[in-house]
C-alpha cells in the first residue's frame, strides 16, 4: 500500500517540487488547505508523514486567525505521535511555535527574497554537505526551539534549518520552488513592493539565481526527502522528477 503524506497548503499552489518528488516516490498525497476550510486529519496513524508549506500569513496572527492556531495544535499532536514532519518557511515557523519558540520580524526590517547562501553547522553536514544558495521569500524568522538541533545558518536570518527528534525538520527556505514558481511569484502585483524592501533582491536576480542554482537545489531536495521519509515509507530509492 502506498504511503500517504498529508500536505498542508496556505495557498492554491500545488505544482511544487516537493509534492512532485513525493508522488514520484510512490506516495499518495492528501492536500489540505485549512485557510479554505479544510479539516486537518484526525487519525494521524493513517499518515506516513506531513509537509506544512509556506504562505503569506504570519504565525503571530494565530490568536486572531483560528485556522493557524488549529495548525499549531495539530503539529504538536503529529509530533507527539512520532510521525515525520517537514515545515517549509511559514511551515517551519509554525513548527517552531508548536515547540514553544518565538517567531518575529528581523530587527533591522530585512526581507529575504531571492537566492541566499546557507552554511551547514557541524550537526547539519550529513544533510548540507557544503555552502549552498537556496530560495527565500520571508520577513520573519524564528528562535531555535528548545531541544532542537540547528542544521544550517544564514547571514540575514541566522536559523535556517533545524531538526527536532528523529524526523521533524524546519526549513526557512523554499526547496519546493521551481523555475515556473519563481517567475509566478516575482510577477505578482504585491511582489514589486516586497522587492524594494531592505535585504530583498531585484526580480532579475531571482531569474539569474534560478538559472544558476536550481539544478543543485533540485538534486539536494531529492536526497533530503530520501533521508527524511524513505525509511518511514519504504519508498527509498524510487526516483522521479526534479
Amino acid at each position: 500500500m502506498a504511503a500517504t503524506i498529508v500536505l498542508i497548503a496556505h495557498s492554491h499552489q500545488r505544482d511544487n517540487r516537493v509534492a512532485a518528488l513525493l508522488a514520484a516516490r510512490g506516495c499518495r498525497l492528501d492536500w489540505r488547505c485549512p485557510k479554505d476550510g479544510d479539516a486537518l486529519p484526525r487519525d494521524i496513524a493513517d499518515y506516513a508523514g506531513a509537509v506544512v508549506f509556506g504562505g503569506p500569513q504570519s504565525v503571530n496572527d494565530a490568536p486572531r486567525t483560528p485556522y493557524l492556531q488549529r495548525e499549531i495544535d495539530w503539529i504538536g499532536a503529529f509530533l507527539a505521535a512520532g510521525r515525520p514532519l517537514l515545515g517549509i518557511c511559514l511551515g517551519a515557523q509554525l513548527l517552531a511555535r508548536a515547540l514553544g519558540a518565538a517567531v518575529y520580524r528581523h530587527p533591522a526590517g530585512l526581507l529575504e527574497a531571492g537566492y541566499y547562501p546557507v552554511e551547514p553547522t557541524p550537526a547539519g553536514r550529513p544533510l548540507f554537505p557544503e555552502r549552498m544558495h537556496v530560495y527565500h521569500w520571508h520577513r520573519e524568522g524564528f528562535d531555535l526551539p528548545a531541544g532542537a538541533e540547528l542544521l544550517a545558518v544564514g547571514a540575514g536570518f541566522v536559523n535556517q534549518a533545524f531538526r527536532y527528534g528523529r524526523a521533524a525538520y524546519g526549513l526557512q527556505f523554499h526547496p519546493e520552488v521551481t523555475p515556473p514558481i519563481v517567475r509566478r511569484w516575482i510577477g505578482h502585483d504585491e511582489a514589486a513592493a516586497d522587492l524594494r524592501r531592505p535585504g530583498a533582491q531585484p526580480a532579475e536576480a531571482h531569474l539569474a539565481g534560478c538559472a544558476r542554482f536550481d539544478a543543485t537545489i533540485a538534486s539536494w531536495t531529492g536526497h533530503f526527502l530520501d533521508q527524511w521519509l524513505g525509511p518511514a515509507t519504504g519508498a527509498l530509492g524510487v526516483r522521479g522528477a526534479t
